[in-house]
């Protein structure tokens, strides 16, 4: 078993400002601006570009799946979770750089660079998870999870503001930036990589490296981690709610994932959204998220993860019916706000209620397969988001899948009992 590293004081507020850092990857190349930067300049139409947008999406999903519950395991044997988010932290601020210079016409390379830095964000959460169990007692891991997700909602729209207001809007670009080419939108991507860069700085300063189980030699770390692998599947199938839990977010995570990838797309290619109108659409709904993970981690505490996660749900559901239902521009900014109230504390009451599942000593390679749940059939959101589009010629059509992935998922959550996860958490090992 891992011994379990002690942090200095200040380790919780250092570990939160990492989601500060990080969401502005997520909130701008991912969601809202390069997405649709993509689909409306860079491809060579909306819909073919967000049937191109939707195999990048799924192809950085399945690398993910295939790489995390390894990596994860690994940073357990050999104490390298923090090398390990260090390094992916890197590749993605570095993509994030490089997406710059993508302009109209570079398919190929916007998606290439794209799906590497994705794939190195995805990855870094699989070890930034891991150091929760360690710094929120079990009383507080709800509160500490959804105030660090808020935090990250909060970082996401201070870049979003900042981007707008200082590259979008001015009707001169600063910087000798050309409006013509794009130029002034895809400088945000630099800003992201400035953001994550410097915002992610306090975690490496402060939090203590993993200490390792039992060191292996370079050699026979694959092969030993992939054995360890096959005894933790083993382990996690025999701990029926930790199991059920990550079977129900393989599926209502699909739901978010193609959300979050697609929303902005669908809001531009739908309903007419401008640049300036999709900045605001970012601006309200990281206020909103912000809102619902800070509130809902109290929530979260109070009533505990399965039932937040089963309320978020519903209401995903509700919204995603009327989003992809009505024409009225208020009503989907009405379903629209609602879905990001609760998309915030599905995230963080998936993540807390993982880690009160988690036995001691098991966290980077627990939250490995979290981030397996989370990927590993992700990519059948926005593939078939992908064919239905173009199948139907209709971006409608397409959404309407997700609210199929939010159904199916709280089902099968329906089966989970907290309780019982928590107890056979605490009495693993003895």
């Amino acid at each position: 078993m891992t011994p379990k590293t002690k942090h200095p004081r200040g380790a919780v507020t250092a570990w939160a400002t990492y989601d500060f850092a990080n969401s502005a990857f997520t909130t701008l190349v991912v969601t809202f601006v390069f997405a649709t930067y993509f689909t409306d300049a860079i491809a060579e139409d909306s819909i073919s570009g967000t049937a191109l947008w939707s195999r990048a999406v799924a192809l950085s999903q399945i690398a993910v799946a295939l790489l995390s519950p390894w990596l994860g395991l690994l940073a357990d044997r050999n104490g390298l979770r923090k090398r390990f988010l260090f390094l992916s932290t890197l590749l993605c601020i570095a993509a994030s750089a490089a997406l710059y210079f993508a302009g109209p016409g570079d398919v190929l390379f916007a998606l290439v660079v794209f799906t590497a830095g994705n794939i190195a964000f995805e990855l870094s959460n699989v070890f930034y998870n891991a150091f929760l169990p360690e710094l929120a007692p079990p009383a507080r891991i709800g509160r500490i999870s959804g105030h660090g997700w808020a935090l990250g909602y909060a970082g996401g729209l201070c870049c979003l503001l900042i981007g707008y207001f200082v590259f979008v809007a001015p009707e001169t670009p600063p910087f000798g930036l050309v409006r013509e080419t794009g130029e002034h939108v895809r400088a945000t991507n630099l800003l992201v990589a400035a953001w994550y860069g410097v915002f992610s700085v306090p975690l490496f300063l402060i939090l203590k490296k993993s200490l390792p189980a039992k060191r292996v030699a370079v050699g026979k770390a694959l092969q030993t981690s992939i054995q360890e692998l096959g005894r933790t599947l083993h382990e996690v199938r025999h701990s029926k709610d930790l199991f059920r839990l990550l079977v129900a977010r393989l599926i209502y995570n699909d739901g978010l994932i193609t959300l979050f990838a697609f929303g902005g797309i669908y809001a531009t290619g739908t309903l007419g959204f401008s640049t300036e109108d999709i900045f605001l659409f970012g601006i309200v709904l990281n206020i909103a998220a912000g809102v619902g993970a800070w509130a809902f981690g109290f929530v979260d505490d109070h009533i505990g993860g399965r039932a937040t996660i089963l309320i978020s749900l519903v209401v995903l559901t509700l919204g995603t019916i009327i989003v992809v239902l009505t024409t009225s521009i208020g009503l989907f900014w009405v379903a629209a706000i609602l879905g990001g109230i609760c998309a915030g504390p599905n995230q963080s009451a998936s993540r807390s209620l993982m880690g009160r599942f988690i036995p001691a000593g098991k966290e980077n390679e627990y939250y490995g397969l979290f981030a397996f749940s989370g990927k590993a059939t992700a990519f059948l959101g926005p593939v078939l988001l992908g064919i239905v589009t173009s199948l139907f010629n209709s971006q409608r059509a397409g959404m309407a899948i997700v609210a199929a992935f939010f159904i199916a998922g709280a089902l099968l959550l329906l089966r989970v009992n907290e309780a019982r996860g928590m107890s056979s958490a605490r009495t693993y090992g003895q």
